[in-house]
């Protein structure tokens, strides 16, 4: 990557390449980045065994977190470090063991430190949970620091 390339669509990129390099938990529950951009990103799980309850459906957790991990690409895509302040999901039908849950998360507005993102979850063409978050921007670059 090109750390001179000053545009909306590089800084995403470097965003995500850094995050991405330390964020064990969406890799360790096997997430993959499909998409990202100023604004927005798309990221996709395959729901495993582990991932389901009692019921046999994949645990509202996981889409939780999926859906929070697409979030948070989102919110950090502009390269200032920036965390939830608040997040909320509605689950609209049950994911199903062995579908892989999709997860486009794109920027409503975003003003000062605040922002708000918007997160709809797909399996196939049907939504699966509509999420939304709360950012607040903390200050700083955490691009800068991870390449210094």
């Amino acid at each position: 990557m090109n750390r001179e390339d000053p545009s909306p669509e590089a800084t995403a990129r470097r965003a995500a390449d850094t995050m991405w390099a330390a964020d064990r938990a969406s890799q360790d529950l096997g997430m993959e980045i499909v998409e990202v951009g100023p604004g927005r990103a798309t990221l996709s799980m395959r729901v495993g065994e582990a991932m389901t309850n009692g019921h046999a459906t994949a645990h509202g957790g996981y889409i939780f977190t999926l859906a929070d991990s697409a979030f948070a690409f989102a919110c950090n895509s502009h390269g200032l470090t920036t965390v939830a302040a608040h997040c909320s999901i509605t689950y609209i039908r049950p994911g199903r063991l062995g579908e892989t849950l999709v997860a486009e998360a794109r920027e409503v507005t975003r003003f000062g430190r605040s922002g708000v993102y918007d997160v709809t979850v797909r399996a196939g063409g049907e939504i699966v949970a509509e999420f939304r978050g709360h950012s607040r921007t903390v200050g700083g670059s955490f691009i800068d620091k991870a390449e210094a």
